[in-house]
């Protein structure tokens, strides 16, 4: 067998030779704000707030590939609720499977089972979970001329898989199962410290995405990458921040994500340029980019996430939502603990029984508190009807 032209290293330089001043206090301040995030939040709190944060990271993601699907939507989807029209179907289907594969992330993550996030095996994982029950008309993708059927979870591999993807021609199909392990090993997290995966991270979503190791569905597939190597760095903060938001929305007088991904392309310019042979100056430029972004959006999210901002705009909801003030008290004090028994809400707003019952159902109700069963302890959620609200320019704005 005939090896292909190109070898694994033309991905070099991978990681960076030295670490710029800018970059470590960029990388300390971002430990710092991630260990910060959520931190006076009751866990069940918390984990009501990361299921918010993974329809947000789903909408954005999906926006950077251009696709609008509204919170709504996705929230329905999530419900089975499924568009007639088969364009917004396909896109809720899309998205019930991000929000899906990044729970499972999740989940891999608190049980203590998530593996190496650079690894061939579960980025094959990642690919093949989100599209294994997708419609296979969904799996049809168009290029050179010729329609192909995408195998979930597997690579490039025949002649007619060769792409271009803008300006950049990723490495031929036929070598990228070697590019793909040379990658795995110079990502491996396990043996650098917190900085090194850190840096590895943002470097990794770069090069992953010039190796282009699938059909299509490379984007989605490197940003839930990143999201689990944020889990693996310590700086995941229990799921309450998105990449994807800051990838989409970039940094204020900043080059966009596509622009920045283009950068990170270019070819070395000189001896003074590293020793690889793409150009050192432009990944360290990007790692700078990306973990601004990073910084940026943990950030924004630690600022809505405080118990004071949420408090008050807990009961700005009350009062849009023209309900009895007391209802406050009841969501105030379910914030505070995490869920509370019905029988609490007697005490709570010194109603009688009857009538705090009533407030407390026409809560329930509304969707901003739930409850696993009819008669169970009552804990916050946050439905999109809800989100302009308590979250502003969660969704949009700047």
């Amino acid at each position: 067998m005939t090896l292909p032209a190109e070898t694994p290293s033309i991905i070099e330089p991978c990681l960076l030779e030295t670490t710029p001043v800018e970059l470590n206090d960029l990388i300390a301040n971002l430990a710092t704000a991630t260990e910060r995030l959520g931190g006076k939040l009751h866990p069940h709190t918390a984990s009501k707030l990361a299921d918010l944060v993974r329809i947000m990271n789903c909408y954005y993601s999906n926006l950077i590939e251009g696709h609008h699907t509204t919170p709504r939507d996705i929230e329905r989807a999530l419900k089975d609720d499924l568009d007639g029209e088969e364009t917004r179907r396909n896109l809720q289907i899309e998205a019930r499977a991000h929000i899906r594969v990044q729970r499972m992330v999740d989940r891999l993550h608190g049980a203590g089972e998530l593996p190496e996030p650079a690894s061939l095996d579960f980025i094959c994982w990642l690919h093949r979970e989100f599209y294994v029950d997708v419609p296979d008309a969904m799996l049809l993708v168009q290029g050179g001329g010729r329609c192909m059927r995408m195998e979930p979870g597997a690579l490039r591999s025949l002649p007619e898989h060769n792409v271009e993807v803008g300006r950049h021609i990723p490495p031929d199909s036929e070598g990228v199962d070697m590019f793909m392990r040379y990658f795995e090993r110079r990502y491996r997290l396990a043996p650098l410290g917190k900085g090194g995966r850190i840096i590895a991270m943002a470097a990794a979503h770069h090069r992953i995405n010039y190796i282009h190791p699938f059909l299509d569905g490379n984007g989605r597939v490197s940003r839930l990458m990143s999201h689990a190597m944020g889990f693996y760095a310590g700086i995941g903060a229990s799921g309450l921040w998105s990449v994807s938001r800051g990838l989409a929305r970039g940094l204020p007088s900043s080059p966009s994500y596509k622009q920045m991904m283009d950068y990170a392309d270019s070819r070395r310019l000189s001896d003074l340029d590293g020793r690889g042979n793409l150009s050192q100056k432009a990944l360290t430029e990007f790692i700078l980019w990306f973990l601004g972004v990073c910084l940026d959006q943990v950030e924004f999210m630690a600022d809505l996430f405080t118990l004071d901002n949420l408090a008050a705009r807990l009961k700005l909801y009350v009062e849009s939502r023209t309900m009895k003030p007391v209802a406050f008290f009841i969501l105030e004090k379910v914030l505070l603990l995490g869920e509370l028994p019905r029988g609490e809400a007697e005490r709570i707003t010194g109603l009688k029984e009857r009538t705090a019952r009533q407030v407390l159902t026409s809560l329930v109700e509304d969707g901003i508190l739930d409850s696993t069963t009819p008669k169970g302890p009552v804990s916050l959620r946050f439905p999109s009807h809800a989100v302009e609200i308590l979250f502003p320019r969660l969704f949009s704005g700047n």
